[in-house]
Parts: C-alpha cells; sequence; structure tokens
C-alpha cells in the first residue's frame, strides 16, 4: 500500500525509525506527571479550606452577637491594603512563570522586559513576605485587644482560618527560596527547572485565591 513495510531488526522487534506515520498523524504530548500531582495535590488542600470554612460558619451561627463584638475589632483598611499585596504577588508570580516558560532564568538587562524568572520570583518572595509580616503585626494589635486563639469562639475561628493560611504562604515563600536557587545553581536552565516554577505558581495563585475567599467571609461580611 502507500506504507512502506516496518523493518525487523535481527532481535525480531520493530525499529522505531522504520514505521511510516499515517498522514495527519499527530503525537499525543502527555502532561506533566509532577503538573498533575500538584493539581491533585491542591484539590485535596480545597477540601481542608472547605473545612475550615465549614467551621468558621457553624462557630460563628451559633455566636451572632460575639462575632458581632468581636468582628469590629478588626482593622478593615490595613488588611484590604495586606489582600492587595498578596494579589499583586500573582502578578509578578505569573511573569516569572513566563520568563521560565521561554527558559530565561535570570535578568538580560535591568528593563522590566527583560527580567528573568529569578527577578520577579523574587519581587513576588517580598510581597508574600511582606503579607506574612502584615498578618504577624495585625495579630499582635488583636492579642491587645484581648481576642487571642484561646480567649473565645470568634479568637479560636479567626487564628485557626488565617493562621493555617499564613503557614501556607510561609510555605509557598520557602519554595520560592528554593526555585531561586535552582537557577543560580543549575547549569543549564532546561524544561525541568521551568516545571518547578510552574509548580510553584499553582500553589501560590491557590493560596491568594484562598485568602480572597478568607478576606471576604471574615473581614467584609457582616
Amino acid at each position: 500500500m502507500g506504507d512502506s513495510a516496518p523493518d525487523i531488526g535481527h532481535n525480531g522487534q520493530v525499529t522505531s525509525t522504520s514505521l511510516s506515520r499515517p498522514a495527519g498523524f499527530t503525537t499525543v504530548n502527555r502532561p506533566s506527571v509532577v503538573a498533575v500531582g500538584t493539581i491533585v495535590w491542591l484539590g485535596s488542600e480545597v477540601m481542608f479550606f472547605a473545612g475550615l470554612f465549614a467551621i468558621y460558619f457553624t462557630l460563628r451561627s451559633t455566636s451572632p452577637e460575639l462575632w458581632a463584638a468581636q468582628s469590629a475589632k478588626l482593622t478593615v483598611p490595613f488588611s484590604g491594603v495586606n489582600t492587595c499585596i498578596l494579589i499583586a504577588s500573582s502578578f509578578s508570580c505569573q511573569f516569572g512563570v513566563f520568563a521560565a516558560e521561554r527558559l530565561q532564568p535570570r535578568r538580560t538587562s535591568w528593563k522590566l522586559k527583560d527580567w528573568g524568572m529569578a527577578e520577579w520570583f523574587f519581587v513576588t518572595y517580598v510581597m508574600g513576605a511582606l503579607f506574612v509580616i502584615g498578618q504577624i503585626y495585625e495579630y499582635a494589635n488583636l492579642v491587645s485587644e484581648h481576642v487571642s486563639l484561646s480567649s473565645d469562639a470568634y479568637g479560636s475561628a479567626f487564628y485557626l482560618t488565617t493562621g493555617f493560611h499564613g503557614l501556607h504562604v510561609t510555605c509557598g515563600l520557602i519554595a520560592f527560596l528554593l526555585v531561586i536557587g535552582r537557577a543560580y545553581s543549575a547549569k543549564n536552565f532546561g524544561h525541568k527547572e521551568a516545571t518547578s516554577a510552574i509548580v510553584v505558581s499553582y500553589y501560590w495563585h491557590f493560596v491568594d485565591v484562598v485568602w480572597i475567599g478568607l478576606f471576604s467571609i471574615i473581614y467584609l461580611l457582616k
């Protein structure tokens, strides 16, 4: 027919170069195992935070007067600025991903368009660290207002939900440092290093989305 017969090697196996592909044949690109694994793991994290949201709403429904009194001690404008910093970090993180996808680990000049993955991820790290510092500052103010983890149901729910989120942000900051260090230590920045950067960005975007939900529920929803 139109296709040439396959060549049979001495061991009886068909050689891969001898098979002619039919017209219109396309190669199937398999998704990265690391990326798929990360998405599955983030799915379990969604369930974890869903449980925290359920705890918060359950305790709130049983103590509406307590919630009204204690939530009045929150500084919404300060937390709003802190939230904007975290949201902005997602944009710098994505710019870092774009640089990683074009296999550019470091800057070629000081112009923003020439920044590499390491520079954008460092900016993301700084903004994430500012968010954590802001959260610690808010905790200190609330403790001075007698709102602590063991003060009442509101304090327990507030510190449980925001504290676990802050722990996730801290883990993300450590991941950024590892990826940035890898960008400087790797002799050849290739697909494996770029995949690591993309996976970290998945996690960071997830953390940002979770915080938007927490901020809306804890600070804005009355």
